[in-house]
């Protein structure tokens, strides 16, 4: 019999994936929010060159085994799916709001709850039951109404991949010829920064996360050509996921968790093992009401936001360029900028504090 046939098989590698995630996560302080706080305030662009990296490593990787014939991106939600282009911005913004609300993003909430934040249990819990309501519940028909319903089929173009657009429009498969390109210039603009090339932690934690990325892409992929049972392909996302681990926790469905929720588990887990390792485990709590509600209002939006942009700083920030999903840049566009507002208007006083010219810029 073959392993992958096993119904924990995915459940299992996630488990397994994820406990390496969170630990190099947590050792290297590797973190969106706080990357993109120290650009814009402190002219420091290492933490989101870190993560560019992830995103490069993850792309060219992830397209190589594609080109092997290892990897099926094609098949993902990224990839087939029309491209809602309106919950892409709107999701993204919201998100983006409430990353900045909170302190961090749904896969920072995940950390930092290994190391002991009960604060970050308070924003996964409301993450995940506002994810199952966009998903699934009454604003699931908001979404529907206001994005899904206006989305752009691209199913006779080869879906949303830019390769697969690309070679549509000059009629030759120009697929990995574009994802080199892209991969290799994100490479260029990561290493055009002097100091950073000898931030050898840094280097190797993007390398590794972008890695681990890919690893998800293969298992899935490998799975889904073994198993008569339906898979969904994916690699690495922390919204939905979040909630489908919620409802696990609560309900038995007869449905055996899949790679997903195998990977949110594992990142709490090697969260914690590091934090343990470093000794560096504290209990927290939100200071005050006032807080608490800024917490709550947050993972509110992060959980619309996600659901409504099909992804987060991790789903469409590395593993949605990984599969070239044209999505991608523009989720993450919408990210950046709702966090920018965010952090002007909690630092700054008031959102149009982003658009004044006095903001830092980041470092080259």
């Amino acid at each position: 019999m073959n392993i992958a046939t096993h119904p924990w098989f995915l459940a299992l590698v996630g488990l397994g994936a994820g406990v390496v995630l969170g630990f190099v996560a947590r050792a290297n302080h590797f973190c969106t929010m706080s990357a993109l706080e120290r650009m814009w305030y402190a002219d420091d662009s290492r933490g989101v060159r870190t993560w560019m990296l992830a995103a490069a490593t993850a792309l060219l990787a992830t397209q190589s085994l594609q080109a092997a014939g290892m990897v099926d991106t094609a098949s993902s939600f990224y990839i087939h799916s029309s491209f809602a282009w309106i919950g892409a911005i709107a999701g993204g913004i919201a998100f983006g709001l409430g990353m900045a609300l909170v302190g961090t993003c749904s896969f920072g909430a995940l950390v930092r709850l290994g190391g002991g934040s009960l604060r970050s249990l308070v924003v996964l819990v409301v993450l995940g039951l506002a994810a199952m309501s966009a998903q699934k519940g009454l604003v699931a028909q908001a979404r529907v109404a206001l994005s899904d319903n206006f989305a752009i089929d691209l199913s006779d173009k080869g879906g949303q991949s830019l390769g697969a657009l690309v070679s549509y429009w000059t009629g030759r498969d120009l697929s990995f010829a574009v994802a080199l390109a892209a991969g290799l210039g994100l490479l260029a603009w990561v290493f055009r920064n002097r100091p950073y090339r000898v931030q050898t932690g840094s280097i190797l934690t993007g390398i590794v996360i972008g890695l681990i990325i890919t690893f998800g892409w293969w298992a899935t992929s490998y799975a889904t050509q073994h198993s008569f049972e339906v898979i969904q392909i994916e690699a690495g996302s922390f919204v939905v996921p979040v909630a489908d681990t919620i409802l696990h926790a609560i309900t038995f469905t007869g449905v055996v968790p899949d790679y997903g929720v195998g990977l949110v588990l594992g990142v709490i887990v090697g969260a914690a093992l590091c934090a343990a390792w470093k000794r560096d485990v504290r209990w927290e709590a939100c200071d005050d009401a006032r807080e608490l509600g800024r917490h709550l209002a947050g993972s509110t939006l992060m959980g619309f936001g996600g659901v409504f942009a099909m992804g987060c700083t991790i789903g469409q920030g590395v593993t949605g360029i990984s599969a070239l999903a044209i999505s991608a840049p523009l989720v993450l566009a919408s990210i950046f900028l709702g966090a920018r507002l965010g952090l002007a208007y909690l630092i700054e006083g008031s959102p149009l504090g982003a658009f004044r010219p006095s903001a830092r810029q980041p470092a080259e």
